[in-house]
């Protein structure tokens, strides 16, 4: 999948499930459990031990099925890591233009997190296709249309203070798509292996994107 076709697909998609975790062993059966819910992009963040094993095994047992990114990306060496094991999108807490510049070299999409207006502008004329605003639960769904209003180009993607019930609020505010880690994620339920609780919230994400105007 080429670099046009991964941000079509965030874009129709809107959701990206934001993978922060302790136990490495899990993951593969957290990632099947969301997609059995219908959630089929995941963000595997490089703060998971072993996150470029995991990336490189999550892309081979699900294949094209479930596109897989990278997070927490602080280096340029660190994304090409990623980029080798497997991942398809590029995604930072933080705005540095040489990671976006070797994302770009190889025709995949980057993510870079920014916080004022003025980052997002500079990440945008950067050349990246979507900005992530970090951390948005600090900013608040206004900050996204205040942003918006004068730059309507830009997409947006919030992570942080996004749950299972207000993900169609954000969009409606002007999010592109929206991260969402914990509330989908249970760490509870992936303590006690409770996988179904996972595919339902999986489930309730996708269905409270209905109906939006």
């Amino acid at each position: 999948m080429e670099r046009q076709q991964i941000i079509r697909k965030i874009l129709d998609h809107k959701i990206v499930a934001v993978i922060r975790m302790e136990d490495a062993n899990k993951l593969l059966n957290v990632v099947d459990a969301i997609y059995k819910g219908g959630v089929d992009i995941i963000e595997i963040t490089m703060t998971v031990p072993g996150a470029i094993n995991l990336i490189e095994k999550t892309a081979e047992k699900f294949g094209d099925s479930v596109l897989i990114g990278v997070g927490s990306v602080l280096k340029k060496e660190t994304a090409q890591d990623a980029i080798n094991a497997g991942a398809k999108f590029v995604v930072s807490p933080i705005f540095k233009e040489e990671i976006i510049d070797l994302v770009h070299k190889n025709n995949l999409p980057a993510f870079p997190g920014c916080f004022t207006p003025t980052e997002i502008y500079k990440a945008y004329e950067s050349g990246a296709e979507i900005i992530k605003v970090f951390p948005a639960d600090i900013l608040g769904m206004q900050f996204i249309k205040a942003v918006k209003a004068p730059i309507p180009e830009i997409n947006l993607m919030p992570t942080g203070g996004v749950t299972l019930s207000n993900i169609k609020d954000w969009i409606q505010a002007g999010a592109c798509a929206v991260g969402i880690g914990t509330a989908l994620l249970d760490k509870t339920a992936i303590k006690e292996n409770n996988y179904q609780l996972l595919t339902e919230n999986a489930q309730k994400a996708l269905e409270n994107l209905k109906n939006i105007n």
